[in-house]
């Protein structure tokens, strides 16, 4: 009895590994200068999100303020 569904499941099963294999022959290690490209640039994120969420804070605890009254 031949099931339609788990054919297709073994199917997609085998198709993905395959895609999978591709991949990671394809896929090289980064270098040390594009592990420091990469390092540098979320530094850089991270400093620019915290500015931003400290200059936030910096202006909305004045108005905090007015609004409580305190």
């Amino acid at each position: 009895m031949n099931n339609p569904i788990k054919e297709w499941a073994k199917d997609l099963n085998s198709h993905f590994t395959k895609d999978d294999l591709k991949k990671k022959k394809r896929c090289t290690k980064p270098d040390r200068k594009e592990s420091q490209k990469i390092a540098m640039a979320t530094a850089i994120g991270f400093a620019i999100m915290g500015f931003i969420g400290f200059f936030v804070k910096l202006i909305h605890i004045p108005i905090n303020n007015i609004i409580v009254g305190g």
